[in-house]
């Protein structure tokens, strides 16, 4: 799974990956500040099930606070855009193409409405930041518009079914057979041959192949910022089907900080914090502000907008691996792992996903709550705890 980080330039999409991922990267009141992109992990949130087996995990990879499990996610960074990016205007083309295997992207805009359209300073309030939510999408939209005109010739010269013809074309943007399958009956396209397609044929193709094969989450940033508030009320009313959370980044950053300096007590996606010995007044003023902010908006959105992302939108599940009699692995570790499977992932993927030759020598799964034997073709649920047996 690849999450991508995008929006224009100078609206604190290097800060909210940072804030994701504790990575430093460099940040600057400035356009076109990320070249390169920032590859890093975040951690998403899962209820860990090791309570219900009175026992504390032992995380290979991330880590679990009082039965909060945190497993991690790769994010992408990318140079932002401006409008006119899939003609190669700002960083477009690079930008785009960095993005080709996101299976799914978060939006950062800023919602206080001091960056304009090319990433520029503004004063507060002067901009609407639903130009950007339109202008991004259209960009995408373009963009996979523009890679399948590129290859027009070619499609209409094959003698292919339309979804055969197109996954070739777009197998190198993560797209898979069934997203142009069911993009194709949505759009009444799955009869009409390619090459009589219209320009609007073509523009609603590629419209619906985005929202269907990369959606996006929009993570309002600055919500601290007094013209906020009246902005993501607008947005709401404009936007009622895009899933749209205010954050702070610049918060979580300073949160994350004082946690790891042990002066507070906090864990990402916190809606509060506990303040311990050692602060002096300064550090108390900053504090009392982001709580404030916290309060506000029912924390500061930054991990929210992560778990949102691969739980509701993606639809990913958490299984983790065990055994019936054991729940740790040969080197003692208590529910070492939690594997993120697609939605429709069945206890062959699961078994494929852990190790090739277990699926190949598959001979049943078990619920390890339960006892009970399960099938290859038995479709996973999230928390799920599965052992898999097969021959040695």
């Amino acid at each position: 799974m690849l999450i991508g980080i995008v929006g224009k330039p100078n609206v604190g999409k290097s800060t909210f990956f940072q804030a994701l991922t504790s990575i430093p990267v460099e940040r600057a009141s400035r356009p076109f500040t990320t070249i390169k992109p920032n590859r890093g992990a975040g951690y998403v949130e899962i209820e860990c099930v090791d309570k219900e087996f009175n026992v504390q995990c032992n995380p290979r990879h991330g880590f679990c606070v009082n039965g909060r499990r945190f497993a991690p996610v790769e994010l992408l960074d990318v140079a932002g855009l401006v409008p006119g990016a899939h003609e190669g205007k700002g960083l477009g083309n690079k930008f785009l193409d960095d993005l080709r295997q996101a299976d799914a992207l978060i939006h950062v805009i800023d919602l206080s409405g001091s960056t304009n359209e090319n990433g520029e300073n503004v004063e507060k309030g002067s901009y609407d930041p639903a130009n950007d939510i339109k202008f991004l999408e259209d960009e995408i939209t373009f963009w996979i518009k523009g890679i399948l005109e590129n290859n027009w010739q070619k499609l209409t010269r094959e003698k292919k079914k339309n979804d055969e013809a197109l996954y070739n074309q777009l197998t190198g943007l993560g797209i898979t057979k069934n997203s142009i399958h069911k993009t194709l009956l949505q759009t009444n396209l799955i009869e009409k041959e390619i090459q009589n397609w219209s320009d609007e044929d073509r523009m609603l193709f590629s419209r619906r192949i985005r929202e269907e094969s990369k959606p996006i989450v929009i993570a309002a940033n600055k919500c601290d910022v007094s013209t906020s508030e009246e902005n993501y009320k607008k947005l709401k009313e404009r936007f009622p089907n895009l899933l749209i959370i205010p954050t702070s980044a610049e918060a979580e950053i300073t949160l994350k900080e004082a946690a790891k300096k042990k002066l507070i007590n906090y864990i990402p996606g916190d809606v509060d914090f506990k303040e311990n010995d050692g602060l002096n007044e300064q550090q108390k003023k900053a504090l009392e502000i982001i709580r404030k902010i916290m309060k506000k908006w029912g924390g500061n959105g930054v991990q929210k907008c992560l778990n949102k992302t691969v739980f509701d939108v993606l639809n990913y599940v958490a299984v983790f691996p065990a055994g019936v009699n054991k729940l740790s692995d040969k080197d003692g570790n208590i529910l070492p792992d939690v594997f993120l499977m697609k939605p429709g992932s069945t206890a062959l993927d699961f078994a494929a996903t852990i190790h090739s030759t277990m699926a190949e020598k598959f001979i049943k799964a078990v619920d390890v709550r339960t006892k009970k034997a399960l099938g290859s073709d038995y479709i996973l649920k999230n928390r799920d705890c599965i052992e898999i047996f097969f021959k040695h």
